[in-house]
């Protein structure tokens, strides 16, 4: 099967194609000049067949997931971007970053609602404030990483080390296995 083309386009000039807390992120972010966006089928937003129909491998790509746990009531939330071809390592050193007992997946209605973005697109840029951002230190050495937009219709395109700058950002070792 042949690849499909991709369009890219300076993120910061078209918010129209990526989610509002994803552009307003992108507004007020000094490395934003650097990022590109390309709008995709959303039936193909999944990882896999992205990276498939788009002619990517999934060690271009970075997914991110977002995970809590709760320590003396309070609950401990963090999105962590990890490379596609590896699974973030949510029992134990995710856990152990975010000084929790146990810890899971958030609920996808809760990350989509607390987000603002939609499922499968969810990305590290706009995340509420109140969020931890650990980023698995193999992410940081992708040349261009491909990231969600915040919607399904398109992905990010931007050197992995841009990720490690973004703000609140904490680059962990072995994030993910």
């Amino acid at each position: 099967m042949a690849t499909m083309e991709l369009t890219y386009l300076p993120a910061l000039e078209h918010p129209e194609i990526v989610a509002t807390p994803v552009a307003a992120a992108l507004a007020d972010w000094p490395q934003a000049a650097e990022v590109q966006v390309a709008e995709i089928d959303p039936e193909l937003a999944d990882t896999a067949a992205m990276t498939e129909a788009y002619g990517f491998t999934l060690t271009q790509s970075a997914n991110c997931v977002v995970v809590a746990g709760k320590r003396d009531g309070e609950e401990r939330v963090a999105a962590c971007i990890v490379r596609a071809d590896t699974r973030a390592d949510v029992n134990n050193l995710i856990r152990k970053t975010l000084g929790v007992r146990k810890a899971s997946f958030l609920s996808m209605d809760r990350a989509v609602a607390e987000s603002g973005m939609e499922y499968g697109g969810i990305t590290p840029v706009g995340l509420p404030e109140q969020w931890r951002l650990l980023v698995d230190a193999r992410v940081v050495d992708i040349e261009l990483a491909i990231i969600g937009s915040g919607v399904r219709r398109s992905k990010l395109f931007l050197r992995g080390k841009l990720l490690a700058e973004l703000p609140r950002a904490e680059v962990v070792e072995g994030l993910a296995n």
